[in-house]
C-alpha cells in the first residue's frame, strides 16, 4: 500500500526534482494554451464555414447584386469572410465601371480587390496555427528532457545506497516517466486540432478562391 500511495501521480509530481517541476509547469502551461486556441479556432472556423454557407445560399439564389452589396456594406454580412470578398470586388467594380471603359482593366481591378481581402481572411483563419504545430513538435522533447534528467537524479541517488532494489529505482524513474506523459499529452491535441483545423481551412480557402473566379466571371458578363 505504502508503494501505491509514494508511486501515485500527484505525489510523483510533488516530489520530483526543481528541474523537473519546471519542465512539468512549462508543459502544462503550453498544454492549457493550446487548449484555449484550439477551441477559439474551432468556433472561428465553424462561423466561417457557417456565414460562408449562408452567403452562398443567398447569392447563388439569384439576388439583384446592388442590394446584397448594400446588405453587405450595411453590416448584414460583416461576420463572413466572403461576404467581405464580395463586397470589396464589387464595390471597386463600381468605382472602376464609371471612372474607364477598359473592360479589362474593370475586372482586374476587382479581382485585385478581391485577392487582397482574401489573403487577409485567410491569414485571419490561420493565426495561431504555428502554435499549435509548435507545441505538437516540441513538447514531447521538453518532456523528454525533464524524463532524462530525472533519470540522472535518481541514478546519483543510488550511488548512497549499497544494494539497489526496484523500490530504490522505482520511484525515481516514474517521476521522471511523468514529464515524458505530459509532454505527450500536451503534443497529441495540439498535432490533432492542427492537422485538422489546416484541412478545414484549406477547404474554406478553396471555397472563397473558386467565388472569386465565379464572381469575376458574372462581373465580366455585366460589362457587356
Amino acid at each position: 500500500m505504502t508503494i501505491t500511495h509514494d508511486l501515485s501521480i500527484l505525489n510523483l509530481i510533488m516530489q520530483a526534482s526543481v528541474i523537473v517541476k519546471l519542465v512539468m509547469s512549462l508543459l502544462a502551461f503550453l498544454s492549457l494554451t493550446s487548449w484555449y486556441w484550439i477551441f477559439r479556432k474551432w468556433f472561428q472556423i465553424r462561423a466561417a464555414r457557417a456565414k460562408t454557407d449562408g452567403f452562398e445560399r443567398d447569392f447563388w439564389s439569384g439576388g439583384d447584386l446592388d442590394l446584397m452589396y448594400q446588405s453587405a456594406a450595411g453590416g448584414r454580412f460583416r461576420s463572413g469572410g466572403l461576404e467581405r470578398i464580395f463586397e470589396s470586388g464589387y464595390r471597386e467594380f463600381t468605382k472602376l465601371r464609371g471612372s474607364t471603359h477598359d473592360a479589362g482593366a474593370t475586372i482586374d481591378g476587382a479581382r485585385r480587390a478581391m485577392r487582397a481581402t482574401y489573403q487577409r481572411e485567410v491569414d485571419d483563419l490561420d493565426a495561431h496555427l504555428a502554435f499549435l504545430a509548435s507545441v505538437g513538435s516540441v513538447s514531447p522533447y521538453i518532456g523528454l528532457f525533464g524524463t532524462v534528467w530525472g533519470i540522472m537524479n535518481a541514478f546519483r541517488g543510488l550511488s548512497n545506497v549499497g544494494a539497489a532494489t526496484l523500490t530504490h529505482v522505482a520511484p525515481g524513474i516514474a517521476e521522471a516517466l511523468v514529464a515524458t506523459a505530459i509532454g505527450l499529452f500536451a503534443a497529441i491535441p495540439a498535432v490533432v486540432a492542427y492537422n485538422r483545423f489546416a484541412h478545414d481551412i484549406d477547404r474554406i480557402s478553396i471555397r472563397f478562391e473558386s467565388f472569386m473566379e465565379e464572381f469575376s466571371n458574372i462581373l465580366q458578363r455585366n460589362l457587356r
